[in-house]
């Protein structure tokens, strides 16, 4: 039976700690609960001589744990302890979340808790509280943002959204020009039909936006739009 797989983060803050006892005590937690649960430490990330309150964009080796984790092929953090994640309970909360986006679940070695799951601390329920509506808020400002710069686009040119019609584009106009001379109906003469004008503007070599050859509808839609 395949064991499950797991990354393993380190950390210790003080440059004296680089080659202290810091990083084999906590591989060696962390080593014993792996044991101990079955899991099997594919990869080992660390952040030396990085002070715990600082956050995730901050932390190439945290970052780089969140990085690898995106792939989905591995579940599972496993730490010493939480003040290894972070020592500020706010900049702890805020990792985590980004943990619990992507599904990965944040062990602590140390007492075996599941670090993301959800528990009736009032305090960090209160910042996971105040996280969600952040996001819900800075969502909403950015829908608005949108939305007026839309507005504004559509004030400016009279479009803003979708794929722009045939003749936006250069050497565009100069078929619709094209297209509209060959349609004008001749003194005395019938008018020419969508699929003799397609035909003309094939046999001239003027491609459509696609490369494909004109057809009747689509010479005709191009004429009713423009």
């Amino acid at each position: 039976m395949t064991k499950p797989h797991a990354y393993s983060y380190l950390r210790v803050s003080g440059k004296g700690q680089v080659d202290g006892d810091g990083f084999p005590r906590q591989r060696a937690a962390i080593g014993r609960y792996a044991k101990a649960q079955g899991i099997e430490i594919v990869e080992e990330y660390r952040d030396a001589a990085v002070s715990g309150e600082r956050e995730l964009a901050d932390r190439k080796g945290l970052a780089a744990v969140l990085a690898a984790v995106q792939t989905g092929e591995v579940r599972t953090v496993l730490i010493e302890r939480a003040d290894r994640l972070a020592r500020d309970l706010i900049v702890g909360e805020i990792i985590l979340s980004q943990f619990r986006a992507a599904g990965v679940a944040v062990w602590s070695a140390e007492g075996g808790v599941d670090l993301t799951a959800a528990d009736d601390d009032p305090t960090k329920r209160l910042i996971r509280q105040i996280l969600g509506a952040v996001a819900e808020y800075d969502k909403t400002v950015t829908v608005l943002k949108l939305r007026a710069a839309r507005e504004r686009m559509r004030r400016q040119t009279g479009r803003c959204e979708g794929v722009k019609p045939y003749g936006y584009r250069p050497g565009e106009p100069e078929v619709i020009a094209r297209m509209r001379q060959l349609r004008r109906k001749p003194q005395g003469e019938p008018r020419l039909g969508y699929h003799r004008i397609a035909k003309i503007l094939n046999a001239e070599g003027r491609p459509t936006r696609t490369g494909s050859p004109w057809t009747s509808s689509t010479v005709r839609k191009v004429l009713l739009r423009a």
